[in-house]
């Protein structure tokens, strides 16, 4: 009822304190730019949606996410065949091996590094999310209520203070 009164501007509101409500806008900032973050950096580490949909799966059903092949490993497998394929004695097949070789590094250095990132970067953004900020919106919410409780009870008050005074003057 208060807050309906409050939104309906029937009923005073009990004003937080002003460094509380910028305490609130910047818990607020920081989580709208954290999920901003986080979701375009699971972006730029897979591109593909439907990968990044089924590894959501595998985290959430807490199972082991099936290990990819890069695009460097898959080129450099792919440029090893057709070196095989050519001869690794002819200048075309050891060029397609050297540079097999080199895409083959630079996948793995590129799972190397999604690793990395998903383990050091994103994980404390996720445990952010999770945590902290449902902390933080559970004591907000307690808050929210307490006061509307305050503002109630602040304007049964008046009201029976009003009922009173006007007894006494009838009286």
């Amino acid at each position: 009822l208060q807050f309906t009164e409050e939104k309906l501007g029937q009923a005073e509101k009990t004003e937080l304190d002003a460094h509380f409500e910028n305490l609130l806008a910047r818990a607020d900032c920081t989580k709208n730019w954290t999920e901003k973050i986080l979701r375009q950096t699971e972006v730029l580490l897979q591109p593909n949606p439907s990968a990044r949909v089924e590894e959501f799966l595998y985290e959430k059903l807490d199972r082991k996410v099936p290990s990819r092949v890069t695009n460097g490993e898959l080129l450099a497998q792919y440029m090893t065949e057709a070196a095989n394929d050519f001869g690794p004695g002819t200048p075309y097949g050891k060029t397609l091996i050297k540079v097999g070789e080199t895409q083959r590094r630079l996948g793995a250095a590129e799972r190397e590094f999604i690793r990395s990132a998903s383990l050091n970067f994103l994980t404390p953004l996720r445990n952010f999310l999770e945590g902290d900020w449902r902390t933080i919106s559970k004591e907000r919410r307690i808050l929210q209520n307490r006061r509307l409780d305050l503002d109630a009870c602040k304007a049964r008050l008046k009201k029976a203070k009003a009922a009173e005074a006007k007894a006494a003057v009838t009286l």
